[in-house]
């Protein structure tokens, strides 16, 4: 069964788009994340200045126990305290941003994860997901085990990119 979702926030008017697949389900076989959409925002990310103006758009269960700052990017929200993100400027400039998801890779992820299917933008957006695998690697390698806060500005980047940088 199909649904339309009609989105209305501050980066987008009337935007609609198709649920094709059911919640949760049906991902690419390429396309593994760590955590959902809701375990991200509950551990913190961001700067807990994220979607909080797309509420309407997504289930409220995400919205339960997120930490985010309506009022302005508080980094101390983010799960490992430290700020991960590049401005959505630079995310522009590098031609990283569809104009389905002006947000960038993480609202692209939530409608990825509720049913939108894009089949040419979801190819570009696991592509770059998987390319995220390469700071896995780096923790593993500079991080003695059982040291969660060593290299904590990539392990807040990997959470970004629903890797659950945690259990390295």
């Amino acid at each position: 069964m199909t649904r339309i979702v009609i989105a209305n926030d501050k980066m987008q008017t009337d935007y609609r788009y198709t649920l094709v697949a059911p919640v949760g389900h049906d991902f690419d076989v390429d396309f593994q994340p760590e955590l959902t959409p809701k375990q991200m925002l509950e551990l913190g990310v961001f700067c807990g200045k994220y979607i909080t103006d797309c509420r309407n758009e997504f289930p409220k269960s995400w919205f339960t126990n997120a930490l985010l700052s309506p009022a302005g990017r508080d980094c101390s929200l983010n799960y490992y305290g430290v700020d991960a993100s590049q401005p959505l400027a630079t995310w522009r400039n590098r031609g990283w941003i569809h104009p389905d998801d002006p947000r960038g890779w993480f609202q692209w992820y939530c409608r990825y994860f509720i049913g939108r299917r894009l089949p040419d933008e979801d190819a570009r957006q696991i592509k770059r997901w998987k390319a995220m695998r390469r700071h896995i690697s780096q923790v593993r390698k500079n991080c003695e085990p059982g040291n969660p806060m060593c290299r904590p500005r990539q392990r807040q980047a990997l959470l970004h990119w629903a890797y659950d940088s945690r259990h390295i």
